[in-house]
């Protein structure tokens, strides 16, 4: 058994909710002037307008067009703020499970642009490469769901989730009361995911899945020195393996082609815990959600490990990378 940690219960408990309070306040900031907006827009029947624009893209992964205005919000800002439309938006079982694996699929990819592509840059990567990496590789990856499901002809039965907005009063008043019960809600998952990271971390499964995963990230062809950072951003999302990897690229510890590798794979496959729970909670099928996200992304980062080597050094430094160690 591991030791008792010196920490009193008191401690413990006031820590927990200092983090909680910390995540939901950044989360809120982000997430209730989107959600006002989302309901503007539905006022002035504008989100019609956006989701027949983005048609195309939704027609191209097998999804209703109703969808794009939760991929889209996704992007934007989060994924707390995606499901949230999500279960006001989409009646419970008017979606297969294989429709709902394919949009998790894809807010799982392309999420929170705005705060974690300038990430992907400071570590070492130019910003077409970021955008392309998470809001092409999320189309992709749906595409590859929607013809994975369409092959194997599995899950074509409707998706029901616990949580949905049932009433047909579309008044300001019901909607903020029904934002306020969301807000709740998301306050009691987070405190969930945050008391159950804390658990994984003290019964040392990061160290596990370290060891685990370290020998497929050599065959993929990232350096030892980053494969450690590259998990932990796999496992407690970009933000976390993201700065690590900054900061060692700051130093000049590790090479630019390698952060290059790194940060790539973090792209399509971050925050494996938290995020993977949330899409679950949408009523998607864990084998998208997890096992063929891990499966796409090792993909195409081998892929891009064995092309990036053959591309000349001067487009490579103009188009793919830069020194993160400098102030480009």
């Amino acid at each position: 058994m591991n030791p008792i940690p010196s920490q009193t219960l008191k401690d413990i408990f006031v820590d927990l909710s200092s983090e909680i309070y910390k995540v939901c306040s950044t989360l809120f900031r982000i997430m209730i002037p989107m959600m006002f907006l989302v309901k503007v827009l539905e006022e002035f029947d504008l989100i019609p307008v956006i989701n027949e624009c983005l048609s195309p893209l939704m027609h191209l992964v097998g999804l209703p067009e109703s969808l794009a205005i939760i991929w889209t919000t996704t992007l934007i800002t989060n994924l707390y703020t995606g499901l949230v439309i999500f279960f006001q938006t989409v009646p419970s079982g008017s979606l297969s499970v294989a429709e709902v694996s394919i949009l998790g699929g894809m807010m799982l990819v392309g999420h929170s642009i705005l705060v974690e592509v300038p990430i992907m840059q400071k570590s070492g990567v130019r910003l077409m490469v970021a955008l392309l990496t998470r809001i092409g590789g999320a189309l992709l990856f749906g595409v590859f769901l929607r013809y994975w499901y369409e092959f194997t002809g599995g899950h074509t039965e409707p998706a029901t989730w616990a949580w949905e907005n049932t009433s047909q009063d579309n008044s300001w008043s019901h909607w903020l009361w029904q934002l306020t019960q969301s807000l709740v809600v998301i306050t009691l998952v987070i405190a969930v995911l945050i008391s159950m990271i804390r658990v994984l971390r003290y019964l040392k499964v990061e160290q596990f899945m370290i060891r685990l995963l370290k020998p497929i990230l050599k065959l993929l062809g990232i350096a030892h020195n980053a494969a450690s950072m590259t998990i932990i951003g796999m496992l407690l999302g970009l933000s976390f393996g993201g700065g690590l990897l900054i900061r060692e690229a700051q130093a000049g510890h590790i090479k630019v082609k390698d952060i290059f590798s790194c940060i790539v794979l973090l792209g399509l496959c971050h925050s494996l815990i938290e995020d993977t729970i949330l899409i679950l909670l949408m009523g998607a099928d864990i084998t998208s959600a997890l096992w063929l996200r891990l499966a796409f992304s090792f993909v195409i980062v081998a892929i891009l490990t064995r092309v990036l080597p053959k591309i000349n050094d001067s487009v490579q430094n103009r188009y793919l990378l830069h020194d993160a160690s400098t102030k480009t």
